[in-house]
């Protein structure tokens, strides 16, 4: 295989030509002090849409995990896409690793392009984030989707090693069957062109979501939300997800999806789609059926 071509950077080329066909581009936020946050925007904002953030786990940039489904929202929605501090093009000099700094970055970019509320949808460390917005800003966030996000994970439950960061690792684990026919010289590649910036930083992220973490400690929050777990996750296992169901409480719905692991985004990607569209759009139909049928009685 020549060392000239690279599938990696030719699939992430792709997903660049298909979110800028969908009516996105890129923008940088520069919040000071070093830090920086990429998202991708509306290339024409409608006030007569909504707003929904999507924000990625660990893996490459954000548009890997959202370019399949990204098209499902962009008629509806004003979608934004970032990337989080040390992912894709966001990046900052600041000490800081927690989630709530992460929450805090991504507010500040929404604002700074005039979005005070959305819908938010977090997948794995996304999720983290996700509820951290939720707890810090919940004026902020309509509703909320946590896809095999550990929120409710404690210190405690690391003893055995849940967390692997390598990623033929991660790949094992993520899939209930490993991917196949993904050969070493493409996963070499992967790791060439999307894992080798920050990995320092990024180790600092995954200790700091773990360091002195207890249920005890974890905000209470009130939104509509969605969980969204695969049965055999062996990174975050299925326990954890009605352990957040049980500490949000009746606000939270769970949805659990069969033969799928802790990618499940990817794995049963039409099957994750479906929930987000029947939590996320269906309500808003709804609401505008019964505010026509008003106005058709008046």
């Amino acid at each position: 295989m020549s060392k000239c071509f690279s599938f990696t950077a030719s699939r992430d080329w792709f997903y660049r030509y298909s979110f800028a066909n969908a009516g996105l581009r890129t923008s940088i936020t520069d919040m000071g002090e070093g830090t920086v946050v990429h998202c991708w925007v509306p290339r024409s904002q409608k006030d007569t849409k909504p707003n929904l953030v999507l924000v990625h786990g660990f893996g490459a940039n954000a548009m890997w995990q959202y370019g399949d489904h990204l098209r499902q929202f962009t008629a509806r929605f004003n979608v934004y896409v970032p990337d989080l501090l040390f992912f894709g093009q966001s990046h900052t000099r600041r000490a800081e690793r927690s989630e709530g700094f992460q929450a805090e970055c991504l507010m500040r970019m929404l604002r700074a392009h005039g979005v005070e509320r959305a819908s938010l949808v977090g997948i794995s460390y996304g999720g983290f984030v996700g509820y951290s917005m939720a707890a810090q800003f919940p004026g902020a966030i309509d509703r909320l989707v946590l896809c095999c996000a550990g929120v409710c994970l404690e210190e405690k439950d690391m003893e055995d090693g849940l967390f692997k960061e390598k990623l033929k690792e991660l790949m094992r684990f993520s899939f209930v069957k490993p991917a196949k026919g993904v050969p070493t010289y493409f996963l070499s590649d992967f790791i060439d062109v999307m894992c080798t910036d920050y990995v320092e930083e990024k180790t600092e992220l995954i200790r700091a979501i773990l360091r002195d973490r207890h249920l005890s400690d974890l905000p209470k929050i009130s939104h509509k939300t969605l969980i969204i777990w695969g049965d055999q996750d062996q990174i975050f296992p299925v326990e954890l997800a009605h352990r957040l169901k049980r500490h949000i409480g009746e606000s939270a719905e769970l949805v659990i999806i069969k033969n799928a692991g802790h990618a499940v985004n990817l794995e049963k990607s039409k099957e994750f789609c479906k929930h987000l569209k029947s939590f996320l759009i269906d309500p808003m139909r709804n609401q505008i059926e019964r505010v026509d049928s008003h106005i058709e009685h008046y």
